[in-house]
């Protein structure tokens, strides 16, 4: 109908007329512009320089005697993979490698065929001492050795370093301005035990001393060592570390050299 033709075309005219007032083109209409706001940068603050931590000084009695002020290498957060690798070693080195079996070359017997190769109807064999066979040889089984292995120094020593380090994060390290005992008796390591509440401690002294051995040898859970031989094993299989003032400083000492 030429009525309705008109009457659309009259439409679209007004359409595209009040498009062009308005300031939207075809572009404006087809495509729809996506404003995004950039984010202003913030400055990151910066981080907090390290707090200089500080251990207590006790007496035998379980008095505070002074405060000393905890070495930087022992402060921070505990490597776990240089401790997994020190560990590993000193255990490995402590492993007793003397399973011994026997192959079919080594057990006694079994020079002579049993039957001849053919005409009897079992199956074939060469030897009694075959490993299939009862009281035969062992195949691949353990022998003899050692299972120790090297590690580089620096490694060991921070391996130390980190176990010293997991127990005064812990609270499980223990500062004593001396340790010395006037008689070879164990109620005196029981009564230390007591009043610091000690389960499995390991005692680093800097030097052995007769009366001290004596005093703790008959304490299963109790180990003495001094500062130039202990390693992160012994530190990380004792629940508290227990140090001399003395035997600290020459831990010290003696990772740092």
């Amino acid at each position: 109908m030429p009525g309705r033709r008109s009457i659309k075309n009259l439409k679209g005219t007004k359409a595209v007329a009040s498009r062009k007032k308005s300031g939207l083109g075809k572009k404006a209409l087809s495509s729809k512009k996506t404003v995004t706001k950039k984010k202003a940068k913030v400055a990151a603050s910066p981080k907090p320089a390290p707090k200089d931590e500080t251990l207590q000084v006790f007496d035998l009695n379980g008095k505070e005697e002074e405060r000393m002020a905890l070495d930087p290498m022992f402060q921070g957060e505990v490597n776990t993979d240089v401790v997994y690798q020190s560990v590993l070693k000193y255990q490995a080195g402590r492993r007793v490698g003397t399973a011994s079996t026997l192959d079919r070359g080594h057990v006694s017997g079994g020079g002579k065929k049993p039957w001849k190769q053919k005409g009897t109807g079992q199956a074939r064999h060469g030897s009694r001492r075959s490993p299939i066979w009862r009281h035969g040889g062992v195949t691949f089984g353990p022998m003899p050795r050692d299972y120790s292995y090297s590690l580089p120094l620096e490694i060991r020593r921070r391996g130390l370093v980190e176990g010293v380090k997991e127990k005064v994060a812990a609270g499980k390290l223990i500062l004593l301005k001396d340790l010395r005992f006037d008689a070879p008796r164990t109620k005196l390591m029981a009564g230390l035990l007591k009043i610091f509440k000690l389960e499995k401690p390991v005692v680093l002294v800097e030097e052995k001393s007769r009366n001290l051995l004596l005093a703790s040898r008959n304490i299963s859970a109790v180990s003495i060592k001094t500062a130039m031989e202990i390693n992160a094993l012994d530190v990380l299989s004792h629940r508290e570390c227990v140090m001399t003032k003395a035997a600290y400083l020459g831990l010290v000492k003696r990772l740092k050299s």
